[in-house]
């Protein structure tokens, strides 16, 4: 079966290494999801730091280079996702893991221009627009700890502005209370791009069942990600802490809310999960573990798919 993956950082990796998006030997190489079932892989631009503007930029460039030089197919709409499942080839969205390089909304309708349809306000560091759900402790990553501020002015007019220009609000990384902002009353679907189930493994990076609910309440999406330390399990049981995450964001919000967001490329390598390859396994395993039929054509593709053509058009 076709699958789509709304998480990695293919681009943003091979941009750094001076490497080709396909045949770059990555946990996303290009080449790879032709070969393994992927219809649309999310492409994640991530810039942290100082000067991230000017990188930004870079990684537009080399993004534009790759669609002409590879001739990839830039998912905008529901009608490219579409013709992706239908093509056999792999499709690829630009999104954006934090607009922390951005100190105004004015430049939102730029991504829009150039292609991006997802972005998340924030990574594991405060910035101009809201507080990450990482909290460090002495500069270590302390996951026990939940941060209990949200959003800041600027993160909220964020919000509506992507809603106006139909780019998908992706709230992984975003603190709790962010989230809790962003999604109590909200009509217009929003996703967790790359989150697990803190009632699976509780850490703070994972969302509660109380998130997870009103993911589901907005017409949004989760996409598991198969990071270990957010997983649980000890990394070479892969297959079955997805399987059991699946099972609990199901369970708290029913078969339209669950979906894949690997990470691939912005995570170690779980030993019994390198890369995309893995993914048919994946899929014939949870057909084989109860997720089968129409609810795992959903979590593989169609929720994500009708996410987009809700928010996107």
């Amino acid at each position: 079966m076709k699958y789509a993956d709304m998480h990695c950082d293919t681009l943003t990796a091979c941009c750094d290494s001076g490497l080709p998006l396909e045949g770059c030997g990555l946990q996303a190489d290009l080449k790879k999801l032709k070969r393994n079932g992927c219809a649309v892989q999310c492409l994640a631009v991530f810039t942290q730091g100082e000067g991230s503007a000017l990188r930004f930029a870079d990684y537009l460039k080399f993004y534009k280079r790759a669609l002409t030089e590879y001739k990839i197919k830039p998912v905008l709409s529901y009608s490219d996702f579409s013709d992706c499942l239908n093509s056999g080839d792999t499709g690829v969205m630009l999104t954006v893991e934090n607009l922390g390089f951005m100190d105004c909304i004015d430049g939102l309708s730029v991504l829009k221009d150039c292609g991006v349809r997802m972005a998340s306000l924030v990574w594991n560091y405060e910035n101009s627009f809201a507080y990450p759900n990482l909290v460090f402790d002495g500069g270590v990553p302390d996951f026990g700890k939940r941060e209990k501020r949200g959003l800041k002015p600027l993160g909220a007019e964020a919000v509506k502005a992507l809603d106006g220009h139909k780019i998908i609000v992706d709230i992984s990384h975003i603190s709790d209370a962010g989230a809790e902002e962003i999604l109590s009353g909200r009509k217009i679907p929003a996703v967790a791009s790359h989150s697990n189930a803190f009632g699976v493994c509780g850490v703070s990076r994972n969302l509660s069942d109380g998130l997870i609910k009103k993911v589901a309440d907005c017409g949004g999406v989760v996409g598991v990600n198969f990071c270990t330390d957010f997983l649980g399990g000890d990394g070479n049981d892969t297959r079955a802490c997805v399987l059991k995450h699946l099972k609990h964001i199901i369970a708290v919000g029913g078969e339209d809310v669950a979906a894949f967001g690997s990470d691939f490329d912005g995570i170690p390598a779980p030993p019994d999960f390198a890369d995309c390859t893995h993914m048919p396994d994946l899929i014939e395993y949870l057909s084989a573990n109860g997720i089968s039929g129409r609810v795992l054509e959903k979590l593989c593709y169609a929720n994500f798919a009708r996410v987009v053509k809700e928010v996107c058009g």
